[in-house]
């Protein structure tokens, strides 16, 4: 055998636990992090895609609600997981916020998480009874920063009321232990359409279709106020780049299902499926977004 033969053999013989390891993926069950209580939007996006996802890889997904520290213990947890494509994250605009609100982050948005694809966006409805006090689903999700971003525009002080997640802040809401609330569209659109809470409007540049006769915030009266939510995928940092495209190109195609379309409109939210790149490039401009509002607004937690 020659030598350039001899060094053909070694390098395929290298390179082949790798290829196995492509074509095998995936072998088992795969882990779908959500940083938050069941009921709320990321959950809401996780549980669209998930049984989709399962049928398509042939493996369960399962989803687990890892919740607490405004979404940081599931994100540190997928950030900190072995990158070989079995443990990944639904995550929402915290991965773009935390890195500024909070003091000390036990992993790095940028550096330690990959992103597969943006799911899906949703703008954040404005409930009340009108007083003095405000709930919103966490230290660090676009509920808060809204509802601060609204207290700097509109000149007004409130106080916060922060819940685990959008269930149980809506539930106080409904019950008059808070008075108004920030919220994504999904999780309170049907307590509006039961008539249990007056929504006040929409945090969209535009009014949605789902609730034409609500204005914007901006229409009622705070001038260039607009913010949204978003939930998209991200898996560790180092995951070999075929998985990440075979999971990116899988979601894609259930984004476009037509079923899986009206599932998601119906609640308010707008489906996107981009490429990785793409994602990262709307991650790092969510990031610079966000931290001008949280200066602006002056939330920190520590």
């Amino acid at each position: 055998m020659t030598r350039d033969r001899l060094r053909v053999l070694a390098l395929t013989l290298l390179l082949l636990p790798l290829w196995a390891h492509a074509q095998a993926y995936p072998n088992r069950p795969i882990k779908m992090l959500v940083p938050f209580p069941a009921g709320g939007t990321v959950d809401f996006f996780a549980r669209v895609v998930a049984p989709k996802l399962a049928e398509a890889l042939g493996q369960p997904v399962q989803v687990e609600n890892r919740s607490g520290a405004g979404g940081n213990i599931a994100a540190e947890a997928v950030a900190k997981s072995p990158a070989d494509g079995y443990t990944v994250l639904m995550g929402s605009e915290i991965v773009a916020i935390n890195i500024s609100l909070y003091k000390q982050l036990g992993y790095d948005p940028v550096n330690d998480l990959a992103p597969v694809t943006l799911v899906g966006t949703v703008p954040n409805i404005l409930i009340a009874n009108l007083a003095v006090s405000y709930a919103s689903t966490g230290h660090g999700t676009s509920s808060q920063l809204s509802s601060e971003l609204f207290k700097s525009m509109a000149g007004v002080d409130i106080l916060h009321v922060p819940y685990k997640g959008g269930a149980p802040a809506i539930a106080d809401v409904i019950g008059g232990q808070v008075n108004i609330m920030f919220l994504n569209m999904p999780t309170g659109i049907g307590q509006v359409r039961a008539g249990k809470v007056r929504i006040l409007g929409v945090t969209s540049a535009k009014r949605v279709p789902q609730l034409p006769d609500v204005p914007t915030i901006d229409e009622a009266g705070v001038k260039g106020f607009e913010t949204s939510a978003w939930s998209g995928v991200y898996v560790p940092m180092g995951t070999p780049r075929d998985i990440i495209t075979r999971l990116n190109t899988e979601i894609v195609k259930i984004l476009k299902m037509p079923s899986v379309r009206e599932q998601l409109s119906g609640q308010g939210a707008e489906p996107v499926g981009d490429s990785p790149e793409e994602f990262a490039q709307f991650t790092r401009s969510e990031i610079a977004k966000w931290a001008q509002v949280v200066k602006a607004s002056g939330a920190k937690v520590e």
